[in-house]
């Protein structure tokens, strides 16, 4: 280390690579260590070294961009800097790697490299004095008098400028001050350029600076930008000298801390960030008690250090509690004329949602501060439940957001998770309406009877206090911990069943049912929406493919079997892409060129079915007709006749209630010989088969009466015969009371030996005593007879007040049957009425007093 020439640093020394700063003689730097190279070098060198000398190494500042880092060696910097290392501290997590201090003692440049590997290994020459950057001042030595001399002076009464523009209460400007005083004038660029807010190239070209003068020329400019930069401040903010400190240390101006502590930097810097979230927090207009713990949370955040995991969690927190939509709303556009209009567009039939959704609009109108209502719209897939709920938000003029809840088992996604946790986070309501900006937007909560359960709670019993009128003026979301108004929502639940929604959740919603579409009413939707859409998605126009209405009723009827419209949507969009294949071809395919043998053996069809189209002569447009249905979709996958299956006794016709709309469903019974048992098939449930063993029980007592016998003409029906009673569809699980009378009105046939009415349908709950209760279900389930071509539908009488909700066209073309009991089902399930239900109609004793 010593010698004749003054204190040396060794001729050999192991180089630390860097590429995220540059060390200068007499400044301390941190740096990050991570590359292989430089890992062996602090793990084998420094880590094992027992002297002063083992813990010197030069510094390379690596101007390689660390991301393309190989493991050939760069080619390295001409000259670097001999540094001590005064700390080295060593971390595993998130990947190992080490932080060393490094205090700069002087230049050197590479002579020849000596090794690459584990570490590099070069033999380096000195070619600063160690001296002056290590020992004091000394009085009269001064830099030589001429250029240098005035350069060195110049140098000096700048940073004594810059040093009185700054406030001496701050520790390290006051060591500034003191090192300013202490260190040789010759030190002085060094030491300043490494205190100044300047970028590594300046600090390159100061390092690669060797001789004194040059160097005092490259680190002036830099200084007298500071004190420009400095005053310009000065001007146009009028401020304490502690805050212009901190600001021009901010903006680009002096760092005291660089080589004294990296803490103060980010104390600045956030400074500035608390700053601005303190700003926010004032101008978001939030609640007392919200803006109290936003306080509080910014005073504690101010106190933190950066590196702490807490630091970003409270930060995370202030940032959603300053987005959130305190008090921003949207205005209601309330024309009830206009809302009409938009709402008949966008949606045929659907009366009493459309109803509803105007005396909602007609109260906000004549009381601004009603709360927001929950609706909840129950119907079966595909009737436009969601699409109305859209539909609803541009009425109102408001934002729409969408939250679908279809499989959702977890609490915290409706409450958020407790700020305790990694990785916690809001709810979806909170998130919601920090996605939409406004606090009275529409939420579409979609799916709300396909919510699970789980381990981590029910979230049906979490949006208890979201769906509550009474409650959600103040409902509390764990990650927030303070209450937030969402009375001024419009929830809208969308569902296909109530039975799997749990009881309290649903009596905090104001159910409405959504029906199947008729026949009538998806031919006038599948023309106003399904085609146009269907024609603009497939880039066709009207003029080259139309659809007449016979057509889409074949489609209805014969193609689709649903409540909804989706499938028929399908089976357009299916005939739309047919017809874009010979659209796109660009020739057109009439009946004369369709039956060539070339057609022939390509569709394997006889030469009368190959007519894909019929064309309007010959041009467009191509009109879709029946045979033309039967190429594109294949045979019809539904017939409408049911009177063929009605040609034995022992076999009714039910009706079912399913989430999918009404379907119509066969009874079937057979008897043989045997011990009076009774097998019923068709995966029934329990209150299924309850209702066949009230049926034979009725029927059994009513034997005389109803002139009914086994198979050997006996008074007991179930006397030495067994009864076999079938539901088809075995793979389809049935439940429920309303197949009652039609199991009824089977066995009688059967015990009777007569046939049903072969156009008759029937729903209703039967009792021991005969009497005929009301089910549900009936609009649903009196549209399904329709759509299969039923004349005559017999219901409970007490159901008569569902027959209002029927379309007029519906209602004039069925004829109803209300029975009370089950003569009057008997008497209309048969030609010419059932033997015996004359002389029973009267009975006192079958007379309800209820």
């Amino acid at each position: 280390m010593t010698s004749g020439g003054g204190i040396q640093i060794p001729s050999r020394l192991p180089l630390l690579l860097t590429h995220e700063g540059v060390l200068l003689p007499g400044s301390t730097v941190r740096f990050s260590v991570d590359s292989p190279r430089n890992m062996h070098l602090v793990s084998q060198r420094l880590l094992k070294g027992t002297s002063l000398k083992s813990t010197i190494i030069g510094v390379i500042p690596n101007t390689r961009d660390p991301e393309r880092d190989s493991d050939e060696l760069p080619t390295l910097h001409k000259i670097g800097t001999a540094g001590i290392a005064v700390q080295v501290v060593g971390s595993n997590w998130p990947k190992p790697h080490y932080t060393l201090l490094i205090t700069g003692l002087c230049r050197f440049s590479v002579s020849s490299l000596l090794k690459e590997r584990p570490f590099v290994l070069a033999e380096v020459k000195q070619l600063d004095k160690l001296e002056q950057y290590t020992t004091p001042a000394r009085e009269g030595v001064t830099a030589e008098d001429g250029e240098l001399g005035e350069l060195s002076q110049k140098f000096y009464q700048a940073a004594v400028q810059l040093l009185g523009m700054l406030d001496m209460s701050v520790p390290v400007v006051a060591k500034f001050r003191r090192l300013l005083d202490s260190l040789p004038r010759e030190t002085l660029p060094d030491v300043v350029a490494s205190m100044i807010r300047t970028s590594n190239k300046e600090k390159l070209q100061v390092l690669d600076a060797v001789s004194l003068e040059e160097r005092f020329k490259k680190a002036l400019p830099m200084l007298t930008r500071q004190i420009e930069g400095l005053k310009l401040l000065q001007k146009t903010r009028k401020m304490s000298p502690d805050h212009e400190n901190r600001v021009t240390m901010r903006k680009g101006g002096v760092f005291p801390g660089r080589q004294f502590s990296l803490e103060e930097e980010d104390e600045d810097d956030d400074g500035d960030d608390t700053a601005a979230i303190e700003r926010k927090v004032h101008g978001a207009n939030m609640p007392e008690a919200a803006l109290r713990i936003c306080l509080k949370e910014l005073k504690r955040l101010k106190k933190m250090p950066q590196s702490m995991p807490e630091y970003a969690l409270t930060r995370n927190y202030l940032d959603l509690m300053v987005e959130l939509p305190w008090s921003k709303s949207t205005k209601d556009c309330l024309d009830i004329r206009a809302a009409r209009t938009l709402l008949d567009n966008d949606h045929y039939a659907m009366d009493k949602l459309k109803r509803r959704v105007l005396e909602y609009l007609a109260v906000r109108q004549l009381k601004t501060s009603l709360k927001g209502p929950i609706l909840c719209f129950v119907g079966p897939p595909g009737v436009g439940k969601t699409s109305v709920g859209r539909s609803i938000a541009r009425t109102l003029g408001r934002e729409f957001h969408r939250i679908a809840l279809g499989g959702v088992c977890d609490q915290s996604d409706i409450r958020g998770h407790r700020r305790t946790y990694v990785g916690s986070m809001p709810g979806r309501i909170i998130n919601g309406l920090k996605t939409v900006g406004v606090n009275n937007p529409v939420f579409l909560l979609d799916e709300v009877d396909k919510l699970g359960k789980s381990l981590q709670g029910d979230p049906a019993a979490a949006l208890l206090e979201v769906l509550d009128p009474e409650q959600n003026h103040s409902f509390t979301d764990h990650y927030l911990n303070v209450a937030f108004d969402l009375s001024q929502v419009l929830f809208i639940a969308t569902a296909n069943t109530t039975a799997t929604i749990p009881p309290a959740l649903l009596d905090r919603m104001e159910v409405l049912q959504v029906p199947g579409y008729t026949q009538e009413e998806k031919v006038e939707i599948a023309h106003r929406h399904l085609i146009p859409n269907q024609l603009e998605q497939h880039g066709l126009t009207p003029q080259q493919l139309q659809i007449p209405q016979e057509s889409t009723q074949d489609i209805i009827s014969r193609y689709t079997r649903e409540a909804g419209v989706r499938s028929l949507e399908r089976k357009i969009g299916a005939i739309c892409r047919a017809v874009a294949v010979k659209v796109a071809e660009g020739h057109k395919v009439t009946k004369r060129d369709a039956s060539t043998p070339e057609d022939s053996a390509q569709q394997g069809k006889s030469q009368s079915s190959l007519c894909i189209y019929k064309v309007s002569p010959p041009e467009m447009p191509i009109v879709i007709d029946h045979s033309a249905l039967k190429d594109i979709l294949g045979p019809p996958l539904f017939e409408m006749e049911v009177s063929e299956r009605l040609t034995l006794p022992g076999v009714a016709l039910g009706l079912a209630w399913t989430p999918l709309g009404g379907e119509i469903m066969f009874v079937e019974a057979s008897r043989m010989e045997g011990e009076g048992q009774l097998t019923l098939t068709g995966q029934l449930g329990d209150v299924m088969k309850e209702s066949a063993h009230l049926a034979i029980s009725w029927l059994r007592a009513n034997a005389k009466t109803y002139q009914l016998t086994n198979m050997v003409g006996g008074p007991d029906p179930l006397d030495g015969t067994d009864i076999h009673l079938h539901f088809p569809a075995g793979a389809v699980t049935k439940d429920g009371p309303s197949a009652g009378v039609t199991i009824v009105t089977c066995l009688a046939s059967l015990f009777s030996r007569r046939l049903v009415r072969s156009d008759v349908a029937m729903t209703g709950e039967i009792t021991l005593r005969g009497l005929v209760l009301p089910v549900g279900g009936i609009k649903d389930k009196v549209l399904a007879a329709h759509r299969a071509g039923v004349k005559r539908v017999i219901l409970p009488k007490r159901n008569e007040k569902d027959l209002e909700e029927l379309p007029a066209n519906v209602r004039a073309e069925l004829d109803f049957v209300t029975a009370g009991n089950l003569d009057e089902v008997l008497n209309a399930a048969f030609d010419g009425g059932f033997p015996g239900t004359a002389s029973t109609h009267a009975r006192p004793q079958l007379t309800s007093k209820l």
